[in-house]
């Protein structure tokens, strides 16, 4: 089975920038899309963006369209998201997972390896 570790979060103050990851233990041919989710306290968990494992196309929330940047390293297993000109409201816990169907690339329903998460607080 896959097993996914997020990294890279933390505390910063609006306008900053975090890179997280997500490290694989192996992403399978089965595999189709990986994606980064966030929740909140007292919120649902929506999708951040997503990526193709095949032709790397990306898929983003209108809510961080030109400020987040999803990315691949194949050689590492390894999908990062770029975050710049964090606000508020981007405070979250982040997970990433893994899909194999992939209709709706932003709904957390298609998605079925998760993360533990990593946390993202910006004050």
């Amino acid at each position: 089975d896959v097993q996914l570790v997020e990294s890279g979060g933390g505390s910063v103050q609006t306008g900053g920038s975090l890179r997280l990851s997500c490290a694989a233990s192996t992403y399978t041919g089965s595999i189709n899309c990986v994606g980064w989710f966030r929740q909140a306290p007292g919120k649902e968990r929506e999708g951040v963006a997503s990526i193709s494992t095949g032709g790397g196309s990306t898929v983003y929330a209108d809510s961080v369209k030109g400020r987040f940047t999803i990315s691949r390293d194949n050689t590492k297993n390894t999908v990062y998201l770029q975050m710049n000109s964090l606000k508020p409201d981007d405070t979250a816990m982040y997970y990433c997972a893994t899909g194999v169907y992939c209709a709706n690339v932003l709904s957390p329903s298609e998605y079925d390896t998760w993360g533990q998460g990593t946390q993202v607080t910006v004050s």
